[in-house]
C-alpha cells in the first residue's frame, strides 16, 4: 500500500483557528480584528485582463484539446524563453503544456519511468511534493544539499532524477551560473535526468549590476549552463505566480525534445490535456511582460512592508533573493515563531513543513492584499 506523508497545512489548523479569532481594540479598523493569513503563497490580485479576455473568447470549446498543446503556445513559450530567460533557440517540440506545475513536479518520476530501487535526490530543504512524487512512483527520495552528500556512487544509489529548485521554495535562494552549469555536467557524467523548477524566475529581487543579463533568475537551459544543449534537461515552469492564474492550471515543462516526447506519449495515454481556452490564455498571458512587471511591482511593495516589520519581531530573514516568501528565523523551533505570531493574528508556515533541517524557520508568504499587509505590519510593531 502507498504510504504518503500527512497533507502539511492540515496540521495548521488549530493555530489557523487561534489567528482568526485576533481582535484588538487599540487598533483601528479591520487592522485589529481576524487573521493575516501569509501561510500559503496564493495569488490575491486580479487576473489580467489580457488573459481574461482571450479566457472569455475562447470559451466555445466543445472538441478536445490537445495534449501536445497547440503549436502557437509552445511557440509563445519558446519566445518568452528567448526574451526572458536568455535562452534564444529552445525547440518548441520541446514544450508540453500541464495542468499546473504541481501535478507534473508529482508525476514526473513516474512518467520518466522511475520505480522501485530508483533514486530521486532533491534538496535537503525543498517544497514537500518533489519526496511526494518519488514516492508516488515507488522511487526512493533522497534530500541532499549538495551533489557530494550522495557519497561514492554505484549502481543502486545514483539518482535517476536530480531536482534543483531555483529560486528555492521556501528559501528563495537563488543558484547562479556556475552552481547549475556544475550540476549539469555532473548529471551527464552519469546519465542523471535534471528537472529544474523555476516557478518564481520573474520575481527577481536582487539588484541588478549588469544590464545584458536576463530579467529573470538563471535558467537550466541557459546555454552557459547547458553548454547550447537541452539534452537531459527540463526546466518546469507555472504562470501561477508571475500572472495571477493560480485558478487556471497554466504551466509548462520545456527542455528536451526527446525528454518531452516521452512524457507527452504518457499524458495522451492518461487524458492530462490542459484546457482549450487554457492554452489560449497562456498565449495572451506569455506575450504580454506589462502585466508581470505591474504585479512584481506589487509584490515588491508587499515585500518592502513585511521584511522590515519582520525584523522589528525580532526575526532574522535569510536568502530570500526572489520569490513571493521571505524566509526567517528566530534561532528558536519554527512552530514556537508560529505560535506567537498566530497570537497577533498573523499565520505563517513552520519550516518543517520542507524538511527537518530547517525546524528552526518560519515561511512568510508577500501574497496578502495591501490591507491585510498593513494590518500584519502594524500588529507585528
Amino acid at each position: 500500500m502507498l504510504t504518503l506523508p500527512d497533507f502539511p497545512w492540515d496540521s495548521l489548523a488549530p493555530v489557523k483557528e487561534r489567528a482568526s479569532a485576533f481582535s484588538d481594540p487599540s487598533f483601528d479598523g479591520s487592522a485589529g480584528h481576524g487573521i493575516v493569513d501569509l501561510s500559503v503563497g496564493t495569488p490575491v490580485d486580479p487576473t489580467p485582463a489580457v488573459v481574461r479576455e482571450a479566457l472569455a473568447a475562447a470559451a466555445d470549446a466543445p472538441g478536445y484539446p490537445q495534449t501536445y498543446g497547440t503549436p502557437d503556445l509552445r511557440e509563445a513559450v519558446a519566445a518568452w524563453f528567448a526574451r526572458r530567460r536568455g535562452v534564444p533557440d529552445l525547440d518548441p517540440d520541446g514544450v508540453l503544456p500541464t495542468i499546473g506545475s504541481k501535478e507534473l513536479v508529482a508525476w514526473l518520476p513516474l512518467l520518466l519511468g522511475l520505480g522501485p530501487g530508483d533514486v530521486v535526490a532533491h534538496p535537503r530543504v525543498a517544497y514537500p511534493t518533489y519526496d511526494v512524487g518519488a514516492r508516488l512512483a515507488g522511487a526512493d527520495p533522497v534530500p541532499v544539499d549538495a551533489i557530494t552528500a550522495l557519497g561514492p556512487l554505484t549502481r543502486s544509489t545514483t539518482p535517476k532524477l536530480l531536482w534543483l529548485n531555483t529560486p528555492s521554495n521556501p528559501t528563495g535562494r537563488v543558484l547562479g551560473i556556475e552552481h547549475l552549469a556544475k550540476g549539469v555536467r555532473w548529471a551527464r557524467q552519469h546519465d542523471v535526468v535534471v528537472a529544474s523548477d523555476e516557478c518564481y524566475a520573474e520575481l527577481d529581487w536582487r539588484e541588478r549590476t549588469d544590464d545584458a543579463e536576463p530579467p529573470t533568475t538563471p535558467s537550466v537551459l541557459d546555454p552557459r549552463v547547458s553548454a547550447g544543449s537541452p539534452e537531459g534537461l527540463l526546466c518546469v515552469y507555472s504562470l501561477s505566480k508571475q500572472s495571477s492564474l493560480a485558478g487556471y492550471r497554466a504551466a509548462f515543462v520545456a527542455g528536451d525534445p526527446r525528454l518531452v516526447a516521452r512524457l507527452l506519449e504518457v499524458r495522451k495515454h492518461a487524458g492530462m490535456m490542459m484546457a482549450w481556452p487554457v492554452q489560449r490564455a497562456m498565449v495572451a498571458a506569455l506575450g504580454d511582460d506589462a502585466h508581470v512587471s505591474e504585479q512584481k511591482s506589487r509584490y515588491a511593495a508587499r515585500r518592502a512592508a513585511l521584511l522590515p516589520a519582520l525584523e522589528r519581531f525580532g526575526l532574522r530573514v535569510e536568502d530570500s533573493e526572489a520569490g513571493l516568501y521571505l524566509w526567517a528565523t528566530a534561532d528558536e523551533p519554527g512552530r514556537t515563531t508560529v505560535e506567537r505570531l498566530a497570537e497577533r493574528g498573523v499565520l505563517v508556515a513552520p519550516g518543517d513543513f520542507y524538511g527537518s533541517a530547517s525546524r528552526n524557520h518560519v515561511r512568510v508568504a508577500i501574497t496578502a492584499t495591501d490591507e491585510r499587509v498593513d494590518a500584519a505590519v502594524r500588529r507585528l510593531a
